[in-house]
C-alpha cells in the first residue's frame, strides 16, 4: 500500500489554494502529522483501520476536522482521500465537484464516523484494472 508524505499532503493543498482561491499555510504541523499516522495506527499489532477506505477515512476527517490548514482543510481532507485510493488504484473521477463538496460539509457539521465516511468512499470508487 502507498501511503501520501507530510511533503505530499501540503503539495495537495498548495495546489487546492492556488486552483480555487484562500490563504496557504499549514497552521498546525502536528495535527497533519497526526492525520497521516492515524492511518497505520495499530492496536495489540493489529492495524486499527484494515482497510484502504477505513484509512482514506482517517485521513480525510483528519484534516477537516484538525483544522491543520490556515484554510481549505475540508478540500484538502477530501482531495488527499482521493488521491491516496488512486494511487493505490482506485478510481474516483466519477464523483462531481459538488458530491466533493456536500460531503466534506456533511463531515465537518455531522461529525461522521470513520465507518460512514469509510463506506461513502467505497461506494463512489472502483478498482482499477
Amino acid at each position: 500500500m502507498k501511503f501520501l508524505t507530510l511533503d505530499e499532503l501540503e503539495l495537495i493543498h498548495i495546489q487546492i489554494i492556488d486552483a480555487s482561491g484562500g490563504s496557504q499555510g499549514t497552521r498546525d504541523r502536528g495535527r497533519l502529522e497526526a492525520a497521516l499516522a492515524g492511518m497505520r495506527q495499530e492496536v495489540f499489532g493489529e492495524a486499527l483501520y484494515p482497510t484502504i477506505f477505513e484509512k482514506a477515512a482517517v485521513l480525510l476527517r483528519g484534516v477537516i476536522a484538525d483544522h491543520p490548514f490556515v484554510d481549505g482543510n475540508k478540500r484538502t481532507g477530501v482531495m488527499s482521500a482521493l488521491v491516496f485510493l488512486n494511487l493505490n488504484d482506485y478510481d474516483t473521477s466519477d464523483l462531481t465537484d459538488k458530491e466533493l463538496e456536500d460531503f466534506a460539509v456533511q463531515v465537518a457539521v455531522e461529525h461522521l464516523e470513520i465507518p460512514v465516511i469509510a463506506a461513502w468512499l467505497k461506494a463512489h470508487s472502483t478498482k482499477k484494472k
